[in-house]
């Protein structure tokens, strides 16, 4: 009784958020403790705020990325590298240190992460494909990465996906540490 009274987009909105609130309410509950007085409890509530604090910028982040599963396949992060489990001959996997670049394209009606490596492959995966949320705190960890440009790309649903969203940071000749 009580599912059919919250509209089907509050309660989609809810359910896609449901890791942010939850987690900004344990940042919330660590203030709480914080000002109850005494050492003690000021630094069991710093504490627990941060880790509340930490973790809602997570799922933040990963809140972007989600989407519900239409295309077909399975998108894993295990041990630095992207692996994508698809179906007619896509898939594959690509390690994150060799990650050169990421775009996002269209590809029969459907966005893709393009991940380009150093040489000239490159790993399409869906976005709505199972797991792909994963994929934002992969990308988080690479280099000088924006991550409000891909979240922007993201929320952009007729902006044209050929635009390069992250390019790896070259080290020229002269800005390498000397070698021992």
């Amino acid at each position: 009784m009580a599912g059919r009274m919250i509209r089907p987009e509050l309660r989609d909105s809810l359910r896609r958020h449901s890791e942010a609130i939850v987690s900004a309410a344990v940042a919330v509950l660590g203030v709480w403790i914080a000002t109850r007085g005494g050492w003690f409890w000021g630094v069991l509530g710093a504490g627990l705020a941060g880790v509340g604090a930490v973790l809602a910028l997570g799922a933040v982040r990963r809140s972007f990325f989600h989407r519900d599963v239409a295309s077909p396949g399975l998108v894993e992060v295990v041990e630095g590298a992207v692996r994508y489990w698809g179906t007619d001959s896509m898939g594959g996997e690509m390690a994150l240190s060799d990650l050169s670049e990421i775009r996002l394209i269209d590809l029969r009606g459907h966005a893709h992460w393009r991940l380009r490596g150093a040489g000239p492959e490159a790993l399409l995966v869906p976005v709505d494909a199972q797991g792909a949320e994963a994929l934002a705190d992969a990308f988080a960890r690479l280099p000088g990465i924006d991550m409000g440009v891909l979240a922007q790309a993201m929320r952009v649903s007729d902006a044209p996906r050929l635009a390069v969203l992250w390019r790896r940071p070259h080290h020229g000749a002269g800005n390498r540490p000397p070698t021992p």
